[in-house]
């Protein structure tokens, strides 16, 4: 089944590479606009698309659900950046106020693919979601100068926590998502290869044919600008003192060497910087011009402030927008429901009862308690939260966070703890005497070639 959904990708590139050969066009470095071929930077990413691409939505497409329609989504995107490429190699570049609308059909494809995630976080296939939405942005390469290529390769390095997780859930149970990965990963790799071959410091555009725009693909280049006014004379009315003044200036400047005799001569003894007598005369030196009010702006729109939410929507515990809010519980779980925290600052949250998963995102001063989780705590982009076990965890996550505490409980002392792009992490371990242990989490690490393979090792952090 994979393999015929591949085939099926190939032909719909084939096809489109037809429909574009019949309607003609060149490039920046292919055929003439009446050679009725595709430039050849427009071929190769035609070969990046029947490739990984290919691949990997084949199988997408196997694994199906939640996975499957963001593969769709992908195709869309890719899709929709081939079209600013066949109109780039057609056309001269326009400026950047007309360059907007032509990356707005990729821009909104990223959005959709990463919203998508965002309305799916209790998926069972949320870190292959994350995975895409994360290295998506690569897609923008062709907005970036002098160095797209090292754009796309972050990118693809923000989704290496979740592309490695994937493989730590299935690499034992099902290969099928293992290679999902690497045709996925395949793709960024690929598309750097591409760009350092045909973008190097940037998307090519033509250096012939007509300025490109969003209506019609090209317009033609505007004329160029009358030239600019060389009467400075007085105009017949209105009475303008501004070329009443320009005139008197060039007057002067056409004196030459003459513009000095004008002036007065003034001797030692007058000066006061060779007669200190004459600074006791002068008196304090008068007060500088006061400055310029700074032009008044117009006020600020207030922050929209969006209304707490504490509510069970579905299997998810919403706990959006609380600020200051002490003593917020949920009580009535179940196992099959999850909590998502968003936006909550300086509150408290307890979770009482056993259920699937906890998610706080975005969330600053925050504290949470609870009973026991059956499947992860993760903590993402958050600043400052304390969390506290009081039954059992198996897994907690921490990433793009700076300041997190962990309190373990005596049941939780096998719980793994992943971190990634965070700092100021500490895990707490109770003692016999009831009193806990701070141990910090290793933020630095030291890499060593043994011959054979990469060794990792945590460093002590001096001080």
């Amino acid at each position: 089944m994979a393999e015929l959904a591949g085939l099926v990708q190939r032909l719909e590139v084939a096809v489109g590479r037809l429909e574009s050969m019949s309607g003609g066009g060149g490039g920046a470095s292919g055929p003439s606009a009446g050679s009725g071929a595709v430039s050849a930077y427009v071929e190769a990413y035609d070969a990046l698309i029947s490739g990984p691409v290919a691949q990997y939505a084949a199988l997408s497409q196997k694994i199906g659900g939640d996975v499957q329609k963001h593969a769709e989504m992908m195709k869309q995107a890719f899709s929709c950046q081939r079209q600013l490429l066949v109109t780039a190699s057609r056309s001269q570049k326009p400026s950047d106020s007309a360059l907007a609308p032509l990356l707005a059909p990729v821009s909104k494809v990223i959005q959709e693919v990463q919203a998508f995630r965002e309305k799916n976080r209790s998926s069972p296939l949320f870190n292959h979601l994350s995975a895409v939405s994360e290295s998506v942005p690569a897609l923008g390469w062709v907005a970036m100068a002098p160095k797209p290529g090292p754009f796309v390769k972050d990118m693809q390095d923000a989704a290496m926590f979740y592309t490695n997780r994937v493989l730590k859930d299935y690499k034992e149970k099902d290969k099928m998502h293992v290679d999902w990965v690497n045709a996925y990963v395949s793709i960024w790799t690929e598309l750097q290869a591409y760009i350092k071959q045909h973008h190097t410091t940037g998307l090519s555009w033509s250096k012939t044919g007509p300025v490109a725009s969003a209506s019609g693909g090209a317009q033609a280049p505007p004329p160029p600008g009358p030239p600019p006014p060389m009467d400075f004379g007085e105009k017949s009315s209105g009475g303008d003192s501004g070329a009443v003044s320009r005139n008197a200036l060039f007057a002067s400047l056409n004196k030459g060497a003459d513009i000095t005799k004008g002036l007065k001569h003034v001797s030692d003894d007058q000066k006061t910087h060779k007669n200190p007598a004459l600074k006791s005369q002068t008196g304090p030196l008068p007060a500088g011009p006061k400055p310029v009010a700074s032009r008044p702006t117009a006020a600020a729109s207030p922050a929209r402030t969006l209304p707490p939410v504490l509510e069970l929507d579905g299997k998810k515990w919403k706990v959006e927008n609380q600020e200051g809010a002490q003593g917020l519980v949920i009580s009535d779980t179940e196992l099959k429901q999850v909590v998502y925290a968003y936006k909550c600052n300086n509150s408290t949250l307890q979770v009482k009862g056993k259920i699937n998963s906890i998610i706080v995102d975005n969330c600053k001063k925050m504290g949470l308690v609870f009973d026991d989780v059956v499947g992860i705590i993760e903590v993402i982009n958050c600043r400052d939260v304390k969390i506290q076990v009081m039954g059992k965890v198996p897994t907690i996550s921490i990433n793009k966070t700076d300041g997190c505490h962990v309190y373990l409980s005596k049941d939780s002392l096998a719980c793994e703890i992943i971190s990634a792009k965070s700092s100021e992490m500490n895990v707490l371990v109770p003692n016999k005497d009831g009193e806990y242990t701070e141990i910090p989490v290793p933020e630095q690490f030291k890499t060593i070639w043994d011959g054979s393979k990469l060794v990792t090792t945590a460093t002590e952090i001096a001080g």
